[in-house]
């Protein structure tokens, strides 16, 4: 069953699961759809969406799926309606740009980090656990080239948990832009920067994190302060489980000469590097991928609960 928590004309329903945990101040975890319609084949894709919903659910957090389903925002899907997305045969890969073309033209699509970052926080939900956010791109001096979820996390008030920032991106310009939009930068368990893949990207953080309930308290006196954006909390991988540093570098460095002669730009370099590198590693990137938003789903689902108990206090 659906609730509407706006009105039909803005066309947004939220599943009654997720209407219910939000009424009650209970833990709630948004989750990204591009893994459904974008990241892996059928069926993997429907298989690891439910996964990384028992995962947070298994944390005793509601997870909230988020997709566009002919022209329809919903903020948490049913079984049958993953299923329905991931059987679509071209859906959109929409990022928050692209969701008013997109709800007006009826469209079915999958929501980037900054679409569902922006559809989480206008439903009221605080937390969003995801694989890992874009940034500003390679030669982004002469080609503007910079993700959405900058501005979104620079402009909502939410907290992302993630496995950093994608190793194929300036990992040191994402940092630098992240702090010219006031964007907290968070790094659990250590003060080294995480880059995706790796454990470690070169780059430290002034703000290392060990508990959820710190993060809570984070979130609390950001909104105390009025802050108008968002939280990064970059969550790394084990380092016996990251991708082997010198296997991933040789990798990159012809995905990037590839992608040159390709001449390829804009949106099309990440999805062609990504490619790249899964193939060339067997898939077993796509392994590592899985378990990056595992983990973050895990963690998540923590700091909402940590947050619950903030909001119950206040």
């Amino acid at each position: 069953m659906i609730a509407s928590v706006s009105s039909v004309q803005h066309r947004v329903v939220v599943s009654e699961t997720v209407a219910r945990a939000l009424r009650e101040r209970t833990p709630v975890v948004a989750l990204e759809s591009t893994i459904i319609t974008h990241g892996l084949p059928q069926p993997e894709n429907v298989q690891a969406a439910l996964q990384f919903e028992r995962t947070v659910a298994e944390r005793d957090a509601v997870p909230a799926t988020i997709a566009l389903l002919d022209g329809i925002v919903h903020v948490g899907l049913e079984p049958e309606q993953l299923e329905q997305l991931a059987a679509r045969e071209t859906p959109l890969k929409l990022s928050a740009r692209d969701l008013p073309v997109a709800i007006a033209q009826g469209a079915t699509g999958g929501t980037t980090v900054a679409a569902t970052a922006l559809l989480a926080s206008r439903a009221g939900i605080r937390v969003f656990a995801t694989g890992g956010i874009g940034g500003v791109h390679r030669n982004a001096a002469t080609t503007f080239d910079e993700s959405a979820d900058l501005g979104i996390l620079g402009s909502c008030r939410i907290t992302v948990v993630s496995g950093g920032v994608k190793s194929i991106l300036d990992i040191g310009a994402t940092l630098e832009r992240l702090e010219s939009l006031s964007v907290t930068v968070l790094v659990f368990g250590t003060n080294r920067f995480p880059a995706f893949w790796l454990s470690d990207s070169g780059y430290q953080v002034d703000s290392p994190v060990t508990t959820p309930e710190e993060i809570a308290q984070v979130m609390q006196a950001a909104d105390q302060l009025g802050l108008p954006g968002g939280i990064l909390v970059a969550n790394p991988l084990p380092e016996g489980t990251q991708l082997d540093p010198a296997l991933h570098d040789r990798l990159l460095a012809e995905a990037l000469d590839a992608a040159g002669e390709a001449s390829l730009r804009g949106k099309e370099i990440t999805p062609f590097l990504l490619d790249y590198i899964h193939q060339h590693t067997g898939r077993s990137s796509v392994a590592v991928n899985l378990e990056i938003v595992r983990g973050n789903c895990r963690l998540g689902a923590d700091i909402a609960r940590a947050w619950s108990a903030v909001e119950d206090g206040a």
